[in-house]
């Protein structure tokens, strides 16, 4: 009855979710405020309904109700049960459900916290939202539905996919969805300003907020299942260029360079229409995003569908927003007024400079994504697109959009100075250039590239701190001032600062690790040592282990340091899951400091086991990196200023004496 329940929810939203993309809208353009107020009690009632359905699908894999095919075909009644949780998206069917759960909640977030916008605006937006709601719901609906029952129903589930048991699946896809989605409300904004024929700065500050929390969200997304493809995988790697890696990534890149350009349009009310369109780009490179890893087209450990059908479905609805969306800008955006002027050496200068080299790299990333898919469809013959092409063409652009940020931060709003900033970093420049220095004269002449870049992450850096130093006016001031100043700083200069000192620290780790990580392959027998980044690592055992749903042989290791002294145990395993009839590596990783001793396990041979040893020197800091960086955008979201979306009132001025 639950699941018939979840189904009959599904339905109703999908009817109420077409109610809401027709009646605001209509009502905005007949200026009818009663048409308009249903958006609100229509938003939440959605967001219910989808909640209801998802908590019924979550039911059935919690009681491992096999009657229902999805759960059937994705669970097992031994699965433990934080995997019967996530399980729910670890197909198709539930992954979608989750989508326009997510999509649902964002929408019912406007509608709770878009009190001070205008209510035609509001009703448009809540519209627009309702419209790529109710397409991915009648998707769900016809194609997807993940309530269809088997009958006679089975006795034993099919299992997850062993390789998506595990933590990292609790975490990666929703906040993956989370940053998706919620470039949605960017998008809606951006089409119901096309709608209205209005754009203003105020525009600016209603969306920066929304386009922050997406941004956020990604970015954790992003880093998560690169570290999840880390340790899961036993491959070593952080980062494949995997199309399906690639979707997730073009998003970020636009959503970048829209919560730099809002920026610009908020101060200066400048760039109107080319943040418009970028609203409109981020948005549907997630869409396309979407369409890679549903539609089938993909195959990856990252993919679900399979179903041609749903592949045209989906992209029906790419054709429909994103071609809908373009066209509408064609039509409106010459009404749009052009905004404000700057020179090109000015804050305004410095983001537009962003703004350029992020959406070419977007673009480089989109050409080499889809190029092979076209030319396969086209001509049938496949051909692979990877790390050299996306190294060759995506680091160079990178250079000098690096170089350049910790400029942008000191530089004047409309007219700026560039020798005086210049003057200002040139402590963190000769810092950084002896950085380099040293790397050199440690590494000789074959680490000049890595000597480069450990030269620029430490640039960025310092850059961050020497901005957040001089508005501080360290230096300048005694220190019981300096603190009133550094407290007194808005939050969004913080959030500034440690989103440009992350993005220092997750290059950092790249250059370190792509240049200095060492990998040996070696057959080991019990009692075999090999050295790695100054430690010997000593091979033990082989531990035969049985669990609730699968087994495995565990490699016991044991790390010594350089006077033979045992440090601590590491264990690397193979796990054969029966039902799946699936074979996983779980890596073994060991954390000194920054970096890591990553030990796989491979297959036994006649004289031991096949055992694969990386050091990874300052690994871990890709993945602080995006933490501090999200720690930044978690800073700014907390400036009043950007969290509410409009000024904050005047306080109120006190009564003057009467004589």
């Amino acid at each position: 009855m639950t699941v018939e329940l979840g189904h009959f929810a599904l339905v109703l939203a999908l009817a109420l979710s077409i109610v809401q993309a027709v009646l605001p809208v209509l009502g905005a353009r007949r200026n009818d405020d009663r048409m308009m107020a249903v958006a609100v009690p229509a938003a939440f009632t959605v967001f219910a309904l989808i909640a209801l359905s998802f908590t019924a699908l979550t039911a059935a894999y919690v009681l491992s109700d096999f009657s229902v095919q999805n759960v059937f075909e994705n669970s097992h009644s031994q699965k433990p049960l934080l995997y019967k949780f996530t399980g729910v998206w670890g197909n198709h069917e539930g992954s979608m459900l989750l989508w326009v759960l997510i999509l649902s909640f964002f929408t019912a977030l406007v509608a709770f916290f878009g009190n001070n916008l205008p209510p035609a605006l509001k009703a448009n937006v809540l519209g627009v939202q309702a419209w790529i709601g109710t397409a991915f719901l009648l998707f769900i609906v016809a194609t997807s539905n993940p309530f269809a029952r088997i009958n006679p129903a089975p006795i034993e589930g099919q299992d997850l996919n062993p390789i998506l048991q595990d933590i990292g699946l609790a975490i990666h896809p929703p906040m993956l969805y989370l940053g998706y989605v919620g470039f949605s409300v960017c998008f809606s904004f951006a089409v119901a300003a096309l709608i209205d024929g209005r754009i203003d700065a105020a525009w600016a500050r209603w969306v920066r907020p929304w386009t922050l929390t997406a941004w956020l969200f990604l970015t954790g997304g992003i880093a998560m299942g690169s570290y999840w493809a880390y340790y899961e995988l036993g491959w070593g790697g952080w980062w494949f260029w995997d199309p399906v890696e690639n979707a997730s990534f073009m998003p970020w890149l636009a959503g970048t360079a829209l919560l730099h350009s809002a920026l610009v349009m908020e101060k200066r009310s400048a760039l109107k229409i080319w943040t418009i369109l970028l609203a409109i780009l981020t948005f549907s490179l997630s869409l396309l995003g979407t369409f890679l890893v549903r539609s089938g087209v993909l195959t990856s450990v990252h993919t679900f569908a399979t179903d041609p059908g749903r592949g045209l479905f989906i992209l029906a609805i790419l054709v429909l927003f994103i071609g809908g969306s373009l066209a509408l800008f064609a039509w409106r955006a010459q009404t749009l007024a052009p905004g404000g002027l700057f020179q090109p050496i000015s804050r305004e200068g410095a983001l537009v400079f962003n703004n350029l080299f992020l959406t070419t790299a977007a673009a480089t990333v989109l050409i080499g994504t889809l190029y092979p898919l076209l030319l396969e469809s086209l001509t049938g013959t496949k051909i692979s697109v990877g790390a050299p092409f996306f190294n060759l063409t995506f680091g160079p652009l990178m250079i000098p959009l690096l170089a350049a940020v910790p400029f942008g931060p000191l530089l004047a709003w409309k007219r700026g100075d560039i020798l005086a900033v210049a003057q200002r970093l040139m402590t963190a420049f000769f810092i950084a250039l002896l950085v380099v220095a040293i790397v050199l004269y440690r590494t000789s002449a074959s680490g000049v590239l890595a000597a480069f870049g450990i030269g620029l992450a430490v640039w960025l850096m310092l850059g961050a701190l020497t901005d957040l130093a001089l508005k501080a006016g360290i230096g300048k001031a005694p220190v019981n001032v300096l603190m009133q100043r550094v407290t007194g700083l808005p939050r969004s200069v913080f959030g500034t600062a440690f989103a440009h000192f992350g993005l220092g620290v997750t290059l950092l780790g790249i250059v370190a690790t792509s240049t200095f990580a060492t990998e040996n392959v070696l057959v080991m027998k019990p009692g075999d040592t090999m050295n790695a980044g100054g430690y010997t690592l000593r091979f033990d055992r082989i531990d035969p282990v049985k669990s609730a749903n699968f087994t495995e042989d565990q490699g016991q290791f044991t790390i010594l340091d350089s006077a033979g002294r045992e440090v601590t145990d590491l264990m690397s395993a193979k796990r054969f899951f029966p039902v799946r009839k699936m074979q996983t590596t779980e890596a073994g990783i060991k954390t000194f400091m920054f970096s890591q001793l990553y030990v796989s396990l491979g297959d036994p041979v006649k004289d031991g086991v096949v055992v694969r040893v990386w050091w990874k020197p300052l690994v871990t800091l890709i993945w602080l990196g995006a933490v501090i960086m999200m720690a930044g955008g978690g800073m700014s979201l907390l400036d009043r200023r950007l969290r509410i979306g409009a000024p904050a009132k005047a306080k109120p001025r006190p009564a003057r004496a009467t004589a």
